[in-house]
């Protein structure tokens, strides 16, 4: 009876984790993939002139994602010396929720309150991914991690397409789609507040390291873990190979999941076939990152990552091309067919090679390595385009970030990782 309880209460412990997956997935496809972007270079941006609205969404993601890579690590290595991973993802949950929320009242040329509220709510947003991802080889047996993060990725694409959609309904059927803009905002905030319950509620706060340093307060301690860790990453060769060939792919398919709709708007690409096409990848997404969770235990997570890395290499190269919303169609299908397992995949194998003991430490590198490399994506294609005076050039320089990202990737040596890691776990 207490094993059946026992598994039980493990099985409902991982789908509370996997629901804050749903839960923020709002902010990813609402606010920073699909609705907002568009409402930035239509409405708060509309007094830009040319492609102007452009260039400043890309200097704006790049400010968030610089500020979040400098917020990661340390934040990530208090977490593990105080023992409050959940607390701290509660508090920027909060702080992003509020920022969400608040996005309501940017109105016409009200591109800079756009861009502070985008910031900050980026930040809750990524920060709190921080110690959602610390948790997973806590809630996760190791030879199911795969399978769980890809389950998290498939739920996130499935709460997140359900509001998309309400949004969508809400924008093309209601008279006032200002307004109509405006209220999905609110509904990402209240969404994303209500399904973050179940991980707060249910999953299990890890048990602090006996290793910790014996200084007064958090901080202290957290900067102090902070550069141990520094020191001795240089004991996981495999792990930090990785976290390069991460930080440079990982940047490329940020760049496209930030950029896209503004982008297709750019081209005159009209609203409603923007975000219909996105809303499309949120649902092509749930099966495809299923099907990387199972294609994983055949051909292994390292070379399933890879076949990722191929698809958006045509992805980046076709878009160069693109010049109707059919176009934007088709590349959102190929989008949706392998976004959700590349991440999901490339964050089960960065768990599985490093100490569970360090989970928040070094998943705070894992943000910072895919935020702070993720500055380099938006500010390339917002200075391509303010140079070219167009954004076709961006969208086909992205294919470095695969080339260069999937030839690291493949010196990668997953087995001595994960050996290493279960070496250095205490």
């Amino acid at each position: 009876m207490s094993t059946s309880y026992s598994h039980k209460t493990k099985r409902g412990e991982i789908l509370s984790w996997c629901m804050y997956d749903w839960a923020n997935s709002a902010f990813a496809t609402t606010i920073m993939a699909a609705v907002l972007p568009v409402y930035y270079s239509q409405v708060a941006g509309a007094d830009l002139a040319a492609n102007t609205a452009t260039v400043y969404w890309g200097y704006t993601t790049a400010g968030a994602l610089l500020i979040t890579a400098l917020l990661a690590p340390i934040m990530g290595a208090i977490a593990d010396y105080s023992g409050v991973k959940k607390k701290l993802l509660m508090t920027f949950a909060a702080i992003g929720i509020f920022a969400t929320a608040l996005l309501y009242f940017v109105t016409t040329g009200d591109w800079l309150l756009a861009s502070i509220l985008f910031i900050v709510g980026n930040i809750g947003f990524a920060i709190s991914e921080v110690f959602y991802n610390s948790l997973l080889p806590h809630v996760a047996a190791p030879e199911n991690i795969d399978q769980v993060s890809t389950k998290g990725y498939a739920l996130g694409y499935l709460g997140g397409g359900i509001l998309l959609g309400i949004n969508v309904l809400m924008i093309e059927f209601m008279s006032d789609k200002l307004l109509a803009t405006r209220l999905s905002f609110i509904t990402v905030s209240i969404w994303w507040a209500l399904f973050t319950i179940p991980i707060i509620k249910n999953v299990r706060e890890p048990k602090v390291s006996k290793s910790k340093e014996p200084h007064t307060n958090p901080l202290t301690g957290g900067f102090t873990r902070l550069r141990k860790t520094f020191r001795e990453l240089r004991s996981y060769r495999q792990l930090s190979l990785f976290l390069l060939a991460f930080w440079i792919y990982n940047d490329g398919i940020g760049t496209i999941i930030k950029m896209a709709t503004i982008y297709g708007a750019e081209i005159g690409i009209d609203q409603t076939a923007l975000i219909g096409a996105l809303l499309m990848t949120q649902f092509v997404g749930i099966p495809f990152a299923f099907a990387f969770g199972r294609l994983a235990r055949f051909i292994g997570t390292k070379n399933s990552i890879m076949i990722g890395l191929f698809v958006y290499t045509v992805i980046s190269i076709s878009g160069y091309f693109m010049q109707t919303a059919l176009h934007f169609w088709i590349l959102a299908f190929l989008v949706g067919t392998v976004q959700g397992g590349t991440q999901a995949l490339s964050r089960s194998l960065f768990g599985s090679m490093l100490p569970k003991s360090k989970t928040g430490e070094f998943y705070g590198f894992y943000g910072m390595s895919s935020k702070f490399a993720g500055i380099v994506g938006p500010l390339v294609f917002a200075v391509v385009s303010q140079i070219a005076g167009s954004s076709r050039l961006s969208i086909v320089s992205l294919i470095v970030f695969f080339i260069v990202g999937g030839f690291l990737l493949n010196r990668v040596d997953e087995k001595e990782g994960i050996r290493v890691a279960q070496e250095n776990n205490f």
